[in-house]
């Protein structure tokens, strides 16, 4: 290999290392707040129902409804960050869901929690997306899965470390005022805090970003501005053009698939483990903890191996196969606590694993 390819080389690897220190440790902490703020509703369900007089339904009506709020603003929240600004709205969104998530402390009624879980999804809407927009950006093709994965571990890792905490937080009862509403304050604050510091920490672009040297920050410019001369040179989609685009509808069917079976399993497994199992709330929320440990391992080798063997379809077929049939099993048998955690880890772990190597794949045509 000749000096100028080596130099090249040393200078690729310093830059994909720096973009990743800086860039994803940070983001999944945030998505770490997102997460527990968006699902502490599956952990106060627990109390809640009993000190405001709200069913099953109330409850999982209210869960619902906040993505009714989150569908309205998720496309054109995704574009302020492609045309706009990726630090500017995630700073709004972070800021905005931490005030709301406090206010949930407060309901009474359950037309204010229906309310309050509406503004909810408005508050987070785009952020998810945007910050999948916003990785394209830093990472090239090839590093995309490995970076979804790392950002998206903060889904395991925000249940499995925040389950535990939001339980011993129900047994807090200061000033008059219960766990589960000290469990909306406390979890709404750090997003408060880090919705300011997405201000000044966040860059938006590589040419922006004085934290990288000149010749890294060249080479990153360099490979992304060829990667969209090359998708450009196929084709170029508009707005409306992408929406309707075949490939784009079955990764829209089968993320609808995925997410309604994750998000339903998210909500409903405290509340499914402390009926069967009959032990204590932060018990059960430590039962929590085990899937998603196992999903947050799931996620990274499959995102590892999909960029190792530059594979994607298979990589996102299996797991949801996998998932599908631990639930079909888990809906037909009558089993106890043990063999149905067992099941529910399968099922969480695989629709987990599903994330990283299906993100990776829109940017590959759009």
């Amino acid at each position: 290999m000749s000096a100028p390819a080596i130099v090249a080389d040393d200078v690729a690897r310093r830059a994909r290392h720096r973009i990743t220190l800086r860039l994803l440790p940070y983001v999944l902490l945030l998505y770490v707040i997102a997460y527990l703020d968006r699902n502490n509703l599956a952990t106060a369900a627990l109390q809640m129902p009993h000190d405001l007089g709200f069913d099953d339904r109330v409850i999982g009506f209210g869960a619902g409804i906040f993505a009714l709020g989150y569908v309205i603003l998720e496309i054109p929240g995704t574009l302020i960050v492609e045309r706009w600004s990726a630090r500017r709205w995630i700073t709004r969104i972070m800021i905005s869901w931490g005030l709301v998530t406090m206010g949930m402390a407060f309901i009474r009624t359950p037309h204010q929690f229906y309310t309050m879980r509406f503004l909810l999804g408005l508050a987070e809407a785009g952020f998810f997306p945007g910050i999948i927009v916003y990785l394209t950006h830093w990472f090239i093709y090839e590093d995309r899965a490995k970076a979804v994965a790392g950002f998206m571990a903060a889904i395991p890792l925000a249940y499995a470390v925040g389950s535990p905490i939001s339980g011993l937080l129900l047994g807090v009862h200061w000033g008059g005022l219960r766990g589960w509403q000290w469990l909306f304050i406390l979890e709404g604050l750090p997003a408060l805090f880090f919705g300011v510091m997405t201000w000044f920490y966040l860059t938006d672009w590589p040419h922006q970003a004085k934290w990288l040297p000149a010749d890294e920050r060249e080479w990153v410019i360099n490979q992304l501005e060829s990667e969209k001369r090359a998708k450009k040179s196929v084709r170029a989609y508009t707005v409306w053009q992408a929406v309707r685009h075949r490939d784009v509808l079955i990764l829209t069917a089968l993320h609808f698939v995925q997410n309604g079976s994750a998000y339903a399993l998210a909500f409903w497994l405290p509340t499914m483990l402390k009926r069967l199992s009959g032990l204590s709330d932060f018990k059960v929320t430590l039962l929590v903890a085990l899937p998603n440990l196992l999903g947050f391992l799931a996620m990274q080798v499959n995102g590892w191996h999909s960029d190792r063997t530059a594979e994607r379809r298979w990589h996102t077929a299996i797991p949801l196969w996998v998932a599908a049939a631990a639930l079909l099993v888990l809906s037909v048998a009558n089993w106890g606590a043990v063999p149905s955690l067992f099941l529910f880890s399968i099922a969480a772990a695989s629709l987990l694993a599903f994330l990283p190597s299906f993100w990776a794949m829109p940017s590959a045509f759009l």
